[in-house]
């Protein structure tokens, strides 16, 4: 059995624990700051194969004896994006495989440094954006013979909005904020170039609704190095209900929350509600040319919540923890194929559709 260490056990990382080890080919280690989260862990999850214990992970020492007593295979980090990088030292220290669900742009250049020469697979920004999304427009950029232009559209909705945000809380504020006000990039006329965060604004029309999309950091992932200089435009952009992005910059720009993301964190985990009726709209677009036509192809799903292991998971926590246990499955099967920094699209479509976790992708499949 593989053995890995997942640090946090929030909405995110409660549902990888759960999926890895429900699979029963991998024994799981979660340390998560929370002794009420520990707890209710232990009931929710108990199985034989996972074990959950109280560390602070902001901790070195306390987290270096946590990991040292584990002696992982393979060290998960579900928590805010600024503890990663701590974590990946940590990781490479001890020869472990690394994942994190960053969508932060810095921390991963800072796991791309701690994995250089390393044996083992360094694997940021899993989940959906970054993530399975990039994987997405990878494949269908292979498709063609010369790409024009990629967009990547990715949005975590409520289904019945019911305040002037349209928007609930489905994942991490932290995150969200982090997405909404840092520096987005994105490929024009063949060159990577900064763009700037709620910019960009755009509509698009899924299944006949009406939404909007507009920058947003770090859903990109890598990709921008990757096909620098290879295509003409590429950018990913957020969808929302219509609305959403002119209140945001009214809260970010206007009354400069921004740069007091502390009062931000505050105001949305008070005003905006949390639920589990989401729905996750994933959309990918490529233009190019084929035999010197010019054709386009689109990548498009709708995913709902779904009950696995008896419980009721949201849509976000479906395609981020799929998005997260498919590459680290693929990892564990062949460790030979990744070593050091692994980008996203270096894993193909069809190997996470195949896969046993990748196909809570499919609204089709009967996820067992």
């Amino acid at each position: 059995m593989g053995k890995i260490c997942i640090l946090g056990g929030g909405k995110i990382g409660s549902l990888i624990a759960t999926l890895l080890a429900e699979c029963g080919d991998f024994e799981i280690c979660l340390g998560d700051v929370d002794p009420e989260v520990v707890v209710r862990l232990q009931k929710d999850i108990g199985h034989e194969h996972f074990h959950v214990s109280s560390v602070d992970v902001q901790d070195s020492r306390a987290l270096g004896k946590f990991i040292e007593s584990v002696e992982p295979e393979g060290i998960i980090s579900s928590l805010p994006y600024y503890c990663n990088l701590a974590v990946g030292e940590m990781a490479r220290s001890c020869g472990a495989h690394y994942f994190d669900l960053t969508e932060d742009v810095e921390v991963t250049r800072g796991i791309k440094d701690v994995s250089e020469g390393s044996q083992k697979a360094f694997v940021p920004q899993c989940g959906l954006a970054p993530g399975f999304i990039s994987i997405v427009a990878h494949e269908l950029m292979t498709r063609f013979d010369t790409v024009d232009m990629v967009k990547m559209r990715v949005g975590a909705l409520p289904v019945n909005p019911s305040n002037v945000l349209k928007y609930s809380l489905t994942w991490s504020t932290d995150g969200l904020i982090n997405e909404y006000g840092n520096m987005c990039y994105g490929i024009e006329n063949g060159q990577e170039v900064d763009l700037l965060p709620l910019e960009g604004y755009e509509t698009i029309s899924i299944d006949g609704l009406l939404y909007e999309a507009f920058n947003t950091s770090g859903g990109l992932g890598t990709l921008a190095d990757t096909y620098s200089g290879k295509v003409r435009t590429m950018n990913y952009k957020t969808l929302r209900y219509p609305g959403h992005c002119e209140k945001i910059q009214l809260l970010m720009n206007d009354l400069k929350l921004n740069d007091d993301r502390e009062t931000l964190k505050r105001i949305l985990e008070k005003a905006v509600p949390k639920t589990l009726q989401d729905v996750v709209l994933i959309y990918t677009s490529v233009t190019g040319l084929r035999k010197d036509e010019l054709f386009e192809e689109n990548f498009v799903q709708k995913i709902y919540p779904r009950s696995i292991a008896g419980k009721l998971w949201s849509a976000i926590q479906v395609t981020t923890a799929a998005g997260m246990c498919s590459v680290v499955d693929l990892v564990f099967q062949h460790p030979e194929l990744y070593r050091g920094f692994v980008t996203q699209e270096t894993f193909g479509l069809p190997s996470i559709l195949a896969n046993r976790f990748g196909k809570l992708f499919d609204p089709e499949d009967s996820y067992s």
